[in-house]
């Protein structure tokens, strides 16, 4: 009989992945509440383009980049405004 190893259903990498993406929604529905939930939906997006990266997606981690720098980019106008 051959022994049989253990795989986890779900590794390090694709929980990190899931929790960053999960949180990209999470941050995104709540933008419009405070310029801070456009901070962290930046920040869930650099996550997930790290992720991206690591998974060797390098064109998902692009675009994801891409968005991170655009929500920074958002949170300054909506800070510098002085807009919730």
């Amino acid at each position: 009989m051959a022994r049989r190893s253990y795989n986890p259903p779900v590794d390090t990498l694709t929980a990190f992945g899931a929790v960053a993406v999960t949180a990209m929604l999470v941050f995104y529905a709540l933008e419009s509440r405070s310029p801070w939930f456009v901070l962290t939906f930046a920040g869930a997006c650099l996550a997930s383009s790290i992720y991206g990266f690591l998974q060797g997606a390098w064109p998902f981690g692009v675009v994801e980049l891409i968005w991170s720098a655009v929500s920074v980019r958002r949170w300054r106008l909506r800070v510098s405004a002085g807009r919730p």
